[in-house]
């Protein structure tokens, strides 16, 4: 296999040792058909971002790791490598670490891993639980910089945090349902992927406190550990719309979109309003096709930059204090959706 990136370059990248790398790239015997796929997988990363990078200027390394459905994660990877070719005059290169559902003990292990093989920088979507916390310190004590994606660890030693004000966009949320509902009331059904995810629990406040404070007609009911995945969501949603007649609205804040409008069909039952996050590729499906009425939407590659810039700013300054950057939140119909990267 012809290669013109240093063996160590190819490893980093792939997550693998260098002499695993070494045996594939010289055809050795004993290497996993899989193994073999990350190391050209890694290569053709590794191509793409020189294609794009500054001869000059330093090179910084970081790792993106994540606890999300894959439909944000591609969300999130497209965004990142777009701000990645654009951003100057530093030059990044990023590894992905994503995964549907993980146990703090797994996220905890490879946050330790990577800590141990050394990296410029983690931009880290992770659960607000006491493990995860703990290695973030370690982190931070190995002089690694952690910023935090669109959910937060406040009581973390993470640098900053880059992502929407996640309580406003639930409040935004909480007005839509609140205005379109009116005198009518009835009882929204809000969906969340994990209580575990701090950004997730601070939109739920939100609308909750703008329900309960302006519209007392509306009532709220909660499905929750769902991972954002289509089976797990589909199926609470359905057991809740059994359970209780009067649900009419949708808040989806975990996402499982597809799902939740397909258990309100099965049970032939009308979606008053239906309020979502994210423009990723099935809101984008489902917001044309007018399945949902609004998106709140978050421009993701101004969450990289500000990741980047944390990171560079850490790199090369003596203060490791760098002010939080929250983006901000539009509200998309189908009249106003923005061209997909």
């Amino acid at each position: 296999m012809a290669y013109r990136f240093l063996v160590k370059d190819i490893a980093f990248q792939a997550g693998l040792s260098t002499a695993t790398v070494d045996r594939v790239l010289n055809g050795r015997p004993g290497v996993r058909q899989q193994t073999e796929l990350r190391v050209k997988a890694a290569i053709a990363e590794l191509e793409k971002q020189q294609a794009g990078a500054m001869d000059s200027g330093r090179m910084l390394a970081i790792d993106i790791v994540m606890e999300t459905p894959q439909r944000f994660s591609d969300t999130v990877r497209t965004a990142f490598e777009a701000e990645m070719a654009a951003f100057l005059p530093g030059v990044f290169r990023c590894r992905f670490h994503f995964a549907e559902v993980m146990k703090p003990a797994e996220m905890v292990q490879l946050l330790d891993r990577i800590r141990l093989r050394g990296t410029h920088g983690i931009v880290l979507k992770a659960p607000d639980v006491a493990e995860v916390a703990t290695a973030v310190a370690r982190l931070d004590a190995a002089g690694i910089p952690v910023v935090t994606l669109v959910t937060d660890l406040p009581n973390s030693a993470r640098i900053t945090y880059a992502g929407a004000d996640n309580r406003a966009a639930g409040e935004t949320a909480a007005y839509l349902i609140g205005e379109v509902l009116g005198n009518r009331g009835g009882k929204v059904l809000v969906t969340l992927s994990s209580g575990r995810f701090r950004g997730e629990e601070e939109r739920e406040i939100g609308f909750r406190r703008v329900i309960r404070a302006y519209y007392p007609k509306i009532g709220i009911t909660e499905i929750s550990e769902g991972h954002g995945t289509d089976a797990a969501t589909g199926t609470l949603a359905a057991a809740a719309l059994a359970a209780d007649p009067t649900i009419n609205a949708v808040y989806s804040i975990g996402g499982g979109n597809r799902a939740v409008l397909a258990a309100f069909d099965a049970a032939k039952r009308p979606v008053g309003v239906f309020v979502a996050h994210d423009l990723d590729a099935d809101n984008r499906t489902l917001l044309a096709a007018r399945r949902i009425g609004f998106v709140l939407h978050h421009d993701l590659r101004t969450d990289a930059r500000s990741a980047f810039r944390a990171i560079m700013s850490r790199a090369s300054a003596s203060g490791r204090a760098v002010p939080a950057s929250l983006s901000s939140v539009e509200i998309v119909t189908p009249y106003n959706m923005p061209a997909g990267d």
